[in-house]
């Protein structure tokens, strides 16, 4: 009881990046709103169909917001999924995937992958071409996509073909107070992060599960391919480097870039330039990849 009533008191701090998006809000050919079953029951999504494009057929990107895993709405990526969508000509879905303390790990996943087979099993009616969806996101998005690649494997399953990781949390075994963080109220009170933390992975042992701390996995060279975004003054950035070396060194396709002078998040807090840059990146990068035959 009293982690949802601290959780429900921080959400009312969340979202604060809405009004001042990084990027103005686009017009899009549709946005279309669904609710999804899934094993952690009705999911809301939301479809973004670019405003110009020849193909019947699109690549598909699964957008996982950021926010600790216990804050923000997907609606806080609105107009990151607009921009992609119009910018890497491809439909993007964003996810409103739940949160803990309510649904702690591994519910976040686990409907993350009712989502990506309830999509490829209705790519035609939605016009997707199935053998071209990605999946990414911001912080603990990042965590879930990176999670959600990582169970596919695990199930002998076809693997995206991209995963966007954007200043990933992917360890929750190494407390936070040890982690290298500048900022100073994250620094000065590392308790706040471990009760996230707690709401999270409350169960014993559950931190240092692969699919809780992805940097903890052995992983594989069949994983998808991935584009790493790091912020130089991040307190997570020494555990993306660490899996993006994992990644290679598996024999996966890894573009691994750091923004100096950023701090977590910079993507939708700024500095605006970094942050335009960032998502110019994730365009290009879902674009080139699903554009090519190397994939």
């Amino acid at each position: 009881m009293f982690p949802t009533i601290i959780a429900k008191l921080l959400r009312l701090y969340s979202n604060q990046s809405k009004t001042t998006p990084m990027i103005p809000q686009q017009k899009v050919k549709i946005k279309k709103d669904v609710l999804v079953e899934t094993s952690v029951g009705p999911t809301s999504i939301s479809f973004y169909y670019p405003l110009a494009t020849k193909q019947k057929k699109l690549p598909l990107y699964i957008n996982f917001h950021g926010g600790a895993f216990i804050m923000n709405d997907k609606e806080l990526d609105d107009p990151y999924c607009r921009y992609l969508a119009n910018q890497a000509e491809c439909i993007v879905l964003n996810v409103e995937y739940g949160k803990a303390p309510e649904y702690p790990f591994p519910k976040a996943i686990e409907q993350g992958y009712d989502i990506f087979q309830w999509v490829k099993g209705r790519a035609e009616e939605l016009g997707i071409e199935a053998e071209k969806v990605m999946v990414g996101g911001q912080s603990s998005g990042g965590n879930i996509a990176a999670a959600l690649c990582l169970y596919l494997e695990e199930k002998g399953e076809r693997q995206p073909l991209l995963q966007v990781l954007s200043c990933p949390m992917l360890d929750f075994v190494t407390p936070h107070a040890e982690k290298p963080e500048p900022g100073w109220w994250r620094s000065r009170f590392p308790k706040v992060a471990h009760f996230i933390h707690r709401c999270y992975v409350p169960g014993k042992g559950q931190a240092g599960h692969l699919l809780a701390s992805p940097v903890r996995a052995d992983v594989s060279g069949r994983l998808a391919s991935a584009l790493i975004l790091i912020a130089e003054s991040d307190a997570f950035r020494l555990e993306a480097e660490c899996y993006a070396e994992k990644l290679k060194a598996a024999g996966v396709n890894v573009q691994e870039e750091l923004f100096r002078g950023c701090s977590h998040a910079f993507t939708h807090l700024g500095p605006k330039e970094r942050a335009e840059e960032a998502w110019q990146m994730i365009a290009g990068k879902i674009k080139a990849v699903a554009e090519s035959p190397l994939y």
